[in-house]
Parts: structure tokens; C-alpha cells; sequence
């Protein structure tokens, strides 16, 4: 009888091997990073890295610590701790600037011994201090702080960086792209398809500058985002802080450092900030990756019954086998993205408006996924980017798609019946019932479209608008309302 090996023997030892590759090289260390992000999409969000990283977070949290000892020193709150010199100012904010890969390893180092990454940061700082004349200020490195000062702040800071710097221009340059092919289009005829069937004819620019307002009303509302910070203490009471100096305005304190930082001041929280913005502009972001999702199941449709034309990508494959084939992967893969972006988007905003009592740990852990959930956003708006500069639109498949759908028609020539029956010309009973007679279920060309209207008996002006109607000219002032795009 054959005895079965154990599965474990069958796994290949270089397995383990993988782990330890990353000395091979850039390109080795992207073949096996454990995500996709930080592998073989990394050129494409690299530039979140400076605002959603590990190490980005604790250089926003040595920024943040730095400012409030330089704050509270120039605003002498505490008794014989006066401002600092131009040059010490000067040098602390060099730890910022100057905070590098040496700086991330020195602060794991620390961290392996505190096992607290925020108190890993104040200690970093305050062996910074001797060098700077000002060792005896090294407890005010974080005076009257809990963690969640520094955090909230920090976070905000980096969100608020990746956000206007990095994913809105993205995004803004993607709708300024639809935009423009709406312009372009505006007056392009198209067959409509409500319920997938045939329907009244529209303009191919106007369904892209549908597309273009609504993508841009949430930048609006993203743009308006209100970034919220505090710094009151552990349980938010300012209560360490009135007990070390107790003739001090805290709240005037703290609100001009917030807002010195370029945030909004919260002056209600408990021990955390309450991240309600944050869920806010989650939210938002997550309706427009679910537009821009809307927009790659369109236009992939298109594509698909050739009012589209995709652009070969020379030396590129479409598939292993069929060598004919152009596939519309870039929208394919923004699908995709978008959906992870999104879950993870709707997942951060329902976790981090809760928090038990006065504090607990969810929303750390939930936090560090922020990058995650904009770097496939920022992917997804890349390869519709790029999805739609390959792109031809074939006018001669949609004026074709037109000339074979007469019958859409129908609905101009019964209202056009009521019209006249309103003015009183007689024989114009029952519109709708004679159009579905004659349409629904066929297909109806130009020439029995034209007779069936001349025996209508309708006056000659309205006769001849109708005779010189054709599905190509029938959609209304499609072109006139791209111009809504501005």
C-alpha cells in the first residue's frame, strides 16, 4: 500500500529562500514583496510613499514634536523655558529634513526596546538635543502628551499631503481627460442604450461629459475636505497640563498649534481625535472610485460592440493563444482596483467612527491600511488614464448602429402626434398605440419610417420635421450640454 509523503515535504525548499532575497536587488525585492503595491505596481504609487509609509508616519510624528517644543517655547508657557535661538530652531527642524533610512533604522532600534513607537520618536529626539546647546529642555519633548496627540496629528498631516498632492492631481488630470474627449465628441451621434436596448440617440460627448461631472463634483466635495487635529491629553481634559502650569490658556495653546500645522482644531475629543473627517472623506473617496467604476464597466461595453477602437501597444501581448485579440485590461484592472480601494475605504470609515469609552486600539490597527486603500485608487485612475489614450472612436460603427435602429424614432414622431393634436389638427388619436403597433418587436427601415409618417395627415411644418428627422440628427441639444463642463 502507497503511503501518502506528508504535504510538507513536497514544498520546495527555495521557498524559504525568498524571504531572505531581498538582498538581490530593486527588481528581486518587487518579485517578492507579499503585495502587489510594493511589487509590481510600485512605480505607479511610489509617490504616496512619502505620505502613508511606515517611515513617513514617524517622520510626520518627529515634525509634530518638534513643532510643539518650538511652540511652547516661543510662546513661553512654561516658566524658564523661554524661546529658542533662530539657530536651535533651526536645528530641530533639521531632524525633520534630515530624517532619512538611517533615522527609520535608529527608530526601529529604539522601538525594539520600548515596544511603543510614539515613545521610540520622543526619545529619538531628545538624543538629538545635547548636539543643539539644549539638553535641559529634553522634558519638554513631548510635554503633556499622549501618543494620540502626536498620532492624530500626524495622520493628518499625511493624509492631508497624500490627498492634495498626490491622488487629487491624479484624479483632477483624469477628469480634465474625459473632459476633453467629451469636448472633442460633443457631437458625435450615438445610440443610446437604456436596459441594453435600443434607445433614443444621444451624443458621445455628452455621455463623457456625464461622466465628467460627476467624477467632478466629488473632487469638489473631496477638495473641501476639512482635516481635523487636537493635542489636550489623555482623556482630551487638558488635565496634565493644568496641573504643571496651571495659569496657562491651554485651549489658546493648543488651537494656535493646530492650526499652525495647517489643520482644524477639535476641541471635543476624548483621548483620541474622533476621525469623524476621516470617515468623511472616505466616503467620498469611495463614491468616486464607484463612479470611475461605473465609467470602465461603460466604457469596456463600448469597446466591446466597437464603438471604440483600442490603440495596439506595439511588442504587446492580448492573449497566449489568440493572436488577433486587443483586450481592455487597463479598465479590467481599475476594476479591480477600485473595488479593494473602496472596501478598504468603507471598512476604515465604519471602524474609525468608533471607539470604546474613552480610547481603544481599533483604529491603530485600521489606520495603517490608510496607504493601501489610496494606492489602488491611485492605480485604478493611472490605468484609466492610459486605457483611455489608447482609445479611436470608431464613428463609423456608431453611425452604422444608427442607421439600423429607425425605430427609435418613434418616440419623436407620437410626441410630435400630441403636439398636433393639442392644436387641433384631427386624425391624431391614440400616438402611442400606433407607434407600438408598428415598432415594438421590429425593425423599422428609413423608407417604411417615412411612409408610415406621410400617411399620418399631420400639418406640412410638422411633416417635414419629421420626414428629415434621422436617428443620426435625433438627440435633442446633446452637444449644447457638454458645454456645461465649462
Amino acid at each position: 500500500m502507497e503511503v501518502m509523503a506528508d504535504s510538507s515535504s513536497r514544498i520546495p525548499s527555495g521557498r524559504l529562500s525568498l524571504a531572505a532575497g531581498e538582498a538581490a536587488g530593486p527588481a528581486a525585492a518587487q518579485n517578492i514583496a507579499l503585495g502587489p503595491l510594493d511589487g509590481r505596481y510600485r512605480p505607479t504609487v511610489a509617490p504616496l510613499v512619502d505620505y502613508l509609509s511606515e517611515a513617513a508616519l514617524n517622520r510626520d510624528r518627529v515634525a509634530v514634536e518638534v513643532e510643539w517644543l518650538i511652540h511652547l517655547t516661543r510662546s513661553s508657557v512654561l516658566p524658564g523655558a523661554g524661546p529658542l535661538t533662530a539657530e536651535q530652531e533651526e536645528g530641530l527642524r533639521k531632524i525633520v529634513t534630515e530624517f532619512d533610512a538611517a533615522s527609520v533604522g535608529e527608530l526601529a532600534e529604539i522601538e525594539a526596546v520600548t515596544v511603543h513607537d510614539v515613545k521610540a520618536v520622543e526619545y529619538y529626539i531628545g538624543r538629538r538635543l545635547e548636539g543643539l546647546g539644549i539638553k535641559d529642555l529634553t522634558p519638554m519633548v513631548h510635554f503633556g502628551c499622549t501618543s494620540e496627540d502626536i498620532n492624530n496629528l500626524s495622520y493628518a498631516l499625511g493624509i492631508k499631503g497624500a490627498v492634495e498632492d498626490v491622488w487629487l492631481p491624479a484624479a483632477r488630470a483624469l477628469v480634465d481627460q474625459i473632459a476633453e474627449m467629451a469636448r472633442t465628441n460633443r457631437d458625435v451621434p450615438m445610440l443610446s442604450r437604456t436596459h441594453g436596448q435600443p434607445a433614443t440617440p444621444t451624443s458621445l460627448g455628452k455621455e463623457l461629459a456625464v461622466m465628467a461631472h460627476r467624477l467632478g463634483r466629488q473632487l469638489t466635495r473631496i477638495g473641501r475636505t476639512e482635516y481635523l487635529g487636537k493635542i489636550n491629553g489623555a482623556t482630551g481634559d487638558f488635565a496634565a497640563h493644568v496641573a504643571s502650569v496651571p495659569r496657562a490658556d491651554w485651549q489658546q495653546v493648543s488651537e494656535s498649534f493646530v492650526e499652525g500645522l495647517g489643520l482644524t482644531w477639535n476641541p471635543l475629543t476624548t483621548q483620541i481625535e474622533s476621525h469623524d473627517w476621516q470617515a468623511e472623506l472616505y466616503a467620498d473617496v469611495s463614491r468616486f472610485n464607484r463612479i470611475l467604476h461605473n465609467v470602465c464597466t461603460d466604457i469596456w461595453s463600448y469597446i466591446s460592440i466597437g464603438y471604440f477602437a483600442q490603440i495596439p501597444v506595439a511588442g504587446a501581448t492580448g492573449s497566449s493563444t489568440m493572436p488577433h485579440k486587443v483586450n481592455p485590461i487597463r479598465f479590467e484592472n481599475a476594476e479591480a482596483n477600485l473595488e479593494i480601494s473602496s472596501s478598504l475605504l468603507d471598512t476604515l470609515g465604519a471602524t474609525l467612527v468608533t471607539s470604546r469609552w474613552q480610547r481603544d486600539l481599533t483604529d491603530s490597527s485600521s489606520q495603517r491600511n490608510i496607504g493601501v486603500a489610496f494606492g489602488h485608487s491611485l492605480l485604478a485612475i493611472s490605468n484609466v488614464a492610459k486605457g483611455l489614450d489608447r482609445l479611436d472612436v470608431a464613428e463609423g460603427v456608431l453611425a452604422a448602429d444608427l442607421d439600423s435602429n429607425w425605430e427609435v424614432l418613434a418616440e419623436a414622431i407620437q410626441m410630435v402626434m400630441r403636439a398636433e393634436a393639442i392644436a387641433g389638427v384631427p386624425g391624431m388619436d391614440n400616438p402611442y398605440e400606433r407607434l407600438k403597433d408598428l415598432t415594438r418587436g421590429h425593425r423599422v427601415d428609413a423608407a417604411r419610417m417615412k411612409e408610415f409618417v406621410s400617411g399620418l395627415g399631420l400639418s406640412a411644418d410638422a411633416e417635414a420635421r419629421l420626414l428629415a428627422l434621422t436617428p443620426g440628427t435625433y438627440n435633442g441639444i446633446a452637444g449644447k450640454l457638454v458645454d456645461h463642463l465649462g
